[in-house]
């Protein structure tokens, strides 16, 4: 129904999973002390990615105690499981299937769950920079180095990408390539133990082949996206969990999302140009908070908008876009 912004437009489907930590200001039940040193919930979230030109939509939530560990593989599993039942049946296994996580999913058990036979996702998996990484990034070869890239196809200036091999592979599924990358800090920023000769270095896995490196490096880092998503989700409902109960919490979950998948594919299938990224508050400024005056008259409904408003041209040309779209039912 999107056309060319359709999610597996390009034959691939995305799906980012990532934490988010809901603070709670009264004792709720599973809240918890978290990593930060707050108090509260630590949901596992997954959404698909719409790319660049949307929001992109939520498909699993799993509701989790503030002490649930970051890096928790039954629960990536979980989580990834609801999320590939929420897509269509040719999507829930097979390499069209992209799973992208940061370090928390770098783990032995949720990496050989995504590549067992018969499932054969495919992958792109931060993983932690480890002491033998470090040694291994030390010993590379200036020759190993490739220039990485931006998302138009430029070389990224001080920033570079190289594949380990070897020992460091070993006990990892077979298939599973280890990319690494090592980039001049930003100004004032901190360098880490794991850092080298000045370079911050950072690295994730994936079982993508046939294609360069520093292309692979750029889809990886594409996974920020999901941040965007999680602030947009905050902004639906998932700022807080307002009751006490954790099986009424859930059901909250459930509504932020259904909240928030129709704000995904609303301005998928009604907006262009920048009023498709708008985000639930801008929405809700622009277009949600018109006034307007429904009529009836010879048997027809038309509806008002003030003229004077700024945006009744976006209004009323989503309108009209969602009325040339064919009866799903």
């Amino acid at each position: 129904m999107a056309g060319d912004t359709a999610p597996d437009a390009d034959g691939q489907v995305t799906v980012d999973l990532d934490g988010v930590l809901v603070i709670a200001h009264s004792d709720k039940e599973d809240a918890a002390a978290t990593w930060k040193k707050t108090y509260g919930h630590h949901p596992l979230t997954a959404f698909v990615d719409h790319g660049p030109g949307g929001i992109g939509e939520p498909v699993a939530a799993l509701l989790r105690p503030g002490n649930a560990g970051s890096n928790t593989a039954a629960d990536h599993i979980t989580t990834a499981q609801l999320a590939l039942a929420q897509l269509p049946r040719r999507y829930r296994r097979g390499r069209q299937t992209l799973i992208r996580t940061d370090s928390a999913g770098g783990t032995h058990d949720f990496v050989s769950w995504l590549a067992k036979r018969g499932r054969w996702l495919s992958y792109s998996v931060g993983m932690t920079v480890t002491d033998a990484i470090h040694e291994y990034v030390l010993k590379a070869p200036t020759s190993a180095w490739t220039p990485a890239v931006e998302a138009d196809g430029e070389a990224r200036n001080g920033a570079w990408v190289a594949e380990l091999t070897g020992k460091l592979l070993h006990g990892w599924p077979k298939g599973m390539r280890l990319i690494v990358r090592k980039e001049r800090p930003h100004p004032g920023a901190q360098l880490r133990i794991t850092d080298a000769d000045g370079m911050r270095i950072t690295c994730f896995a994936t079982n993508t082949t046939g294609r360069p490196i520093a292309e692979l490096k750029l889809r990886h880092r594409l996974r920020a996206r999901a941040e965007d998503r999680i602030r947009a989700a905050r902004a639906t409902g998932l700022r807080n969990l307002p009751l006490h109960d954790t099986a009424q919490n859930r059901v909250w979950m459930e509504i932020v999302q259904i909240a928030f998948d129709l704000l995904a594919w609303m301005p998928m299938l009604a907006l262009t140009g920048r009023a498709r990224l708008w985000e639930p508050r801008r929405l809700r400024l622009r277009l949600f908070s018109a006034a307007g005056q429904l009529v009836i008259t010879g048997r027809r409904r038309i509806l008002r908008v003030a003229r004077h408003w700024p945006w009744t041209g976006e209004i009323t040309e989503a309108l009209e876009r969602l009325a040339l779209l064919p009866n799903p039912g």
